[in-house]
């Protein structure tokens, strides 16, 4: 049986196969992503953002989060929250996202 920390790390090996689709980098590595907890009910509950309010994926990319992670056999449910507090900002994107869009 995967323990907590296992299953954490494999959806977060999963986020990051997902890409906003106007920028060339995935939705982890770009500050999207604000928390990723597995309960001990194994239930996954991911805390993530979207660059604006008016991103045009608004609508399609926390439910394609929340879809891929139900992929996980081990995972019960899936609770995908958007928020907006802290909003976005291109300091939140890891060194490797800054160096792949040519910012580092």
């Amino acid at each position: 049986m995967k323990d907590q920390n296992f299953l954490e790390q494999e959806v977060i090996d999963l986020l990051k196969t997902i890409f906003d689709p106007e920028i060339p980098v995935n939705i982890y590595e770009l500050g999207l992503i604000y928390k990723v907890e597995i309960t001990p009910s194994f239930n996954a509950i991911v805390e993530m953002t979207l660059t604006t309010p008016a991103c045009p994926v608004a609508e399609s990319l926390p439910g394609e989060v929340k879809e891929r992670i139900k992929g996980i056999p081990e995972i019960n449910e899936v609770f995908v929250d958007l928020v907006w507090e802290p909003q976005w900002n291109m300091e939140m994107m890891s060194d490797e996202a800054k160096l792949q869009l040519g910012m580092l």
